[in-house]
């Protein structure tokens, strides 16, 4: 190698200063080398260990999927992260991210767990009281349950106008929330109409407590992805959590 690794005498060998160097390069590489291999091993493994995932406050109506996969695979332990604040996977240490929208980052992976259309909802016993809307005019006459956008303060949209230019409501409001769950739960108190992704109020439609209106004129859907880091080797435990999420979170 052209230079001097150790020190020799009669009585003992030291690596030189070259030699350390040396040695430490060594070791890094076969550490390297012993972390792909069990990266390789645990691709075929059985999926376990600690995962870490953001969600967006949206994924508290995911929890039924999420529960259930605890139940699936009970040796794998979740660890949730939810907000909405735009996270960085990779310096913050998730191992996946859920988000909607579009993916625009090249350090990450990413894969469409599915898309959900957006219902405007009430309760029937709201019907009863104020009788149901024909067209979106209709709405002025109607009382709504609003949501705001955590990070801007900006109360959303309701995305009505489907066969036609976008139609703006000037809608009575009676409560506004960061979260979806209030004004769901106060939808099916029969306070207001809602409108959210259907996933959201999927059983609250099949079992009647609420009742979807005005489906021809609500033009928005949201798409729904889990993302992660290209660099990371796709581990069993992260690829079982979004295979599950894609199979069982926006099935009917």
């Amino acid at each position: 190698m052209g230079v001097r690794l150790f020190h020799r005498s009669t009585r003992s060998i030291a690596l030189t200063p070259e030699g350390q160097l040396f040695l430490e390069r060594c070791r890094r590489i076969f550490e390297e080398v012993s972390a792909a291999e069990l990266e390789l091993a645990e691709i075929h493994g059985v999926p376990r260990g600690r995962l870490r995932v953001s969600l967006p406050l949206v994924g508290m109506l995911m929890m039924p999927a999420i529960g259930a996969f605890v139940q699936a695979y009970p040796e794998v332990d979740l660890d949730l992260d939810f907000n909405d604040r735009l996270v960085n996977v990779i310096d913050e240490g998730f191992d996946v991210v859920m988000r909607t929208g579009d993916a625009t980052d090249s350090r990450l992976m990413t894969r469409v767990l599915g898309r959900s259309s957006y219902i405007l909802a009430g309760a029937p016993r709201y019907f009863e009281q104020r009788g149901l809307p024909a067209t979106p005019d209709d709405l002025r006459h109607h009382l709504g349950l609003r949501h705001r956008y955590p990070s801007t303060g900006l109360i959303e949209d309701w995305p009505l106008g489907r066969k036609r230019p976008k139609v703006e409501v000037d809608l009575p409001t009676v409560a506004v929330s960061s979260a979806l769950e209030p004004l769901i739960f106060m939808a099916e108190q029969g306070l207001g109409l809602i409108c959210v992704p259907e996933f959201s109020i999927r059983g609250q439609l099949a079992d009647g407590r609420l009742v979807s209106v005005l489906e021809d004129c609500v033009s928005h859907s949201v798409t729904f992805r889990a993302l992660w880091p290209a660099s990371r080797q796709l581990s069993p435990k992260l690829r079982v959590f979004v295979d599950f999420l894609a199979e069982t979170l926006f099935v009917r």
